[in-house]
């Protein structure tokens, strides 16, 4: 809730604010009128509820609401004023908007007309003549009485984290004007007063805003507010941080910076820009469009940045759409931001964009989770019954056995992993690549360490369990007789139940993606997951023991039940061996399958990656250049650096933009030729389509001269 807490009325600067009885009482009527008129008639302020805490609800734009707060606090009655002067009764109304950062109202008067004018207060100031003092009079204000109240005033409150307003007025003559001619009628305006507004940050922002920082998001803050204000919240937010190397600039110098000599957007200049931008204060609609833009458009870091921007106004829309994704607010925001918008913030709050975030890694997750243990079941699955048709003539896993293992084990799986609730260790990584493959090189070690140790199992069961688990028939009596192989056996039997005992204590390993140890931290926030893994091990024991031919199962004893569940909890302890196998192998063997399966896909990549890192390179030396040492090779003081930094970017070597540009050129060149030649080859076929119709044409003719 925002509220006026400082003042500066009758030339006198209250850090905290007065009470109306210490205050100037000719001047508060006026001041009363130019809030009251001055500002939309749809915002307002309610009576407090029991519900509500007793606190009133602001409805409409916050800022004029913390004004009507200050009229009411006051013992005046905007209400009141706004009924003698409706709003069908304003002569004209000059609404606010992000260029000019003020709105204006004329009303007509007994005497004449009035103009009230309120809005950013170096913008108001800068159209003012003179102020009323504290005997109700008019004094002067020259340039060095407006730059003492910038200093002492308008940057005082700022340094504070409030939201400076300043409220004036003018008064014009009987006569009509042109009320189109806004420079003209805006101008000459006596100050009333400047206002100090508090937007207190919410408890919780700060903590978001960490979150965001630990989980490799960078937050940057671009508002309207001047850019004293600007930094003292962001500090509070903690978007900035002492000793930190970030940039704080309003629209006109980011717009100063970006821009080439003919005054269009450069790429290069921009790209120089945002990496350390932190706070854009001042700054238009624009301004935030063309920052998301050139984010989105940059080739400074490896990957394409993904964008995400919040708005409530008209104006946000072209950056909403702009965005990656684009929060709009529920609350305050407008029809045409929320139609531009992915997503709608019910609450307004900034730890809701945290917890979508939190959401989306969980669902990424998920599906990796899924993945690994699908991919591990069937590999495993695929391999024994591919193997064992070759070796034995005889698959030990039936057609039944396998439809529940894919038709009920994977569908419950798939429904025990995908439930698993978000928590706060997703944070506590960088984002995903935006062509980042789901499958990592981790996520293959696993899959692969974990299908060999099934397939190991399987083999030993298959060619050593009559050794030492009693079993009958065995696979050499299944060789030698293939009457044999119709019969329940006990080894099959054991083979199919080690096999699903591993599947469902390798699920418990495939909760975790990212090297975790303890495979079990969580487990019991997740019902879901337990309650079908324990479904599912009551489910198998059932199949086994009373499944019979349908499931072509034999029974087991006390001694065989034993070693499936050693072979089964053998994966949890075979999984903390795979944590020790260093992922770089898998990785190049995972790049090696992709450029052999996807070659062209590859090559394509390839090839943007090092454009890209061309780019990278290029610029990253720019700045270098530019901004660490002098030509004679010292390193230049910081006063120095602060000066360059507004110069024109020094040229790029020679040779580097030689190779460059001419892997370009031959790139285009060979894409021309390609296309003349398949030009010419089209151009060849109609050629010889034309003359074979005109040869079965004379064909026709000749036949039908003929026949007459």
């Amino acid at each position: 809730m925002l509220l006026v807490t400082s003042l500066f009325l009758d030339r006198k600067h209250s850090e905290q604010l007065p009470k109306a009885e210490e205050m100037n009482q000719e001047v508060l009527p006026l001041l009363f009128e130019a809030i009251s008129v001055n500002t939309n008639y749809t915002s307002k302020i309610e009576e407090s509820k029991k519900d509500d805490g007793g606190l009133p609800k602001q409805i409409g734009n916050k800022t004029e609401c913390a004004l009507l707060g200050l009229v009411q606090q006051w013992g005046g009655s905007y209400d009141r004023i706004r009924q003698d002067i409706p709003e069908q009764k304003l002569v004209k109304v000059y609404t606010f908007n992000s260029a000019r950062k003020m709105m204006s109202t004329i009303i007509q008067r007994n005497d004449g007309y009035r103009v009230y004018t309120k809005g950013a207060s170096e913008m108001v100031l800068t159209k003012c003549k003179s102020i009323i003092n504290e005997n109700n009079q008019l004094k002067e204000l020259n340039d060095n009485e407006k730059n003492r109240l910038t200093q002492e005033v308008i940057e005082n409150m700022a340094n504070n984290g409030l939201r400076t307003i300043c409220i004036a007025y003018k008064d014009l003559g009987k006569e009509q004007q042109d009320w189109e001619n806004e420079d003209n009628i805006v101008n000459d305006l006596i100050c009333i007063a400047i206002v100090g507004i508090e937007d207190p940050v919410r408890s919780e922002v700060p903590e978001a805003i960490q979150k965001c920082q630990r989980a490799g998001v960078v937050v940057r803050m671009v508002t309207g507010d001047n850019i004293m204000t600007a930094r003292s919240i962001a500090t509070k937010c903690g978007i900035i941080k002492p000793n930190e190397d970030f940039l704080i600039l309003d629209g006109k110098e980011f717009n100063k910076r970006i821009r080439d000599s003919s005054g269009k957007i450069s790429q290069k200049k921009l790209d120089e820009v945002w990496p350390k931008l932190r706070v854009l204060a001042r700054s238009s609609p624009q301004d935030k469009y063309n920052l998301v833009n050139g984010i989105v458009e940059s080739h400074v870091t490896e990957h394409r940045e993904v964008v995400a921007v919040t708005g409530d106004g008209t104006n946000d829309g072209p950056a909403l759409t702009r965005a990656d994704v684009g929060f709009a607010m529920g609350i305050q925001g407008t029809d045409v931001a929320k139609q531009a918008s992915d997503i709608i913030l019910t609450d307004d709050n900034f730890s809701s964009i945290v917890k979508a975030m939190m959401w989306g890694r969980n669902v990424y997750d998920c599906i990796a989770k899924f993945l690994q243990f699908q991919l591990t079941a069937n590999l495993s699955a695929g391999l024994i019954s591919v193997i064992s048709a070759a070796a034995i003539s005889c698959v030990p896993l039936r057609a039944v056995q396998m439809l529940w293992v894919n038709l009920v084990m994977d569908t419950l799986a798939s429904l025990a992993l995908a439930t698993e609730p978000p928590t706060e260790e997703l944070l506590n990584r960088k984002p995903y690549g935006r062509t980042k493959s789901i499958i990592s090189p981790l996520m293959l070690r696993n899959i692969l360490g974990q299908s060999f140790y099934q397939l190991v199992i399987m083999f030993v069961i298959l060619y050593a369990g009559q050794y030492f688990l009693d079993v009958e028939p065995t696979v050499q009596q299944v060789q030698n007789d293939p009457h044999v192989a119709k019969e329940l056996s006990e080894q099959f039997t054991l083979v199919f139940n080690a096999f699903v005992l591993m599947t469902l204590f390798n699920e418990i390993n495939s909760r975790k993606l990212h090297g975790e140890r303890n495979v079990f931290k969580g487990i019991f926030r997740n019902p879901f997951f337990y309650c079908i893994w324990i479904f599912c091990f009551i489910a198998q024991i059932l199949i086994v023991t009373f499944g019979g031919r349908v499931f072509s199962c034999a029974p087991l004893n006390i001694k065989q039940w034993a070693w499936s569940l050693g072979f089964g909890a053998g994966s949890l302890l075979w999984q903390q061996i795979i944590l020790f196998i260093p992922t770089e192998p898998f990785g190049r063997c995972f790049s090696a399958m992709y450029r052999i399966c996807c070659p062209c896909c590859y090559k394509r990549q390839q090839k943007k990656h090092a454009d890209k890192e061309a780019i990278r390179k290029s610029i990253e030396a720019a700045q270098a250049r530019r901004i660490s040492r002098f030509s004679d090779g010292e390193y230049m003081p910081y006063s120095t650096i602060v000066q360059l930094t507004n110069a024109t970017v020094v040229a790029e070597p020679p040779h580097t933009i030689a190779k460059f540009m001419l892997r370009k050129s031959v790139d285009r060149l060979n894409t021309e030729f390609r296309v003349i030649n398949e030009f010419r080859s089209r151009l060849e076929e109609l050629k010889d389509i034309k003359h074979e119709e005109v040869i079965e044409h004379k064909r026709n003719s000749r036949a039908n001269i003929l026949e007459e």
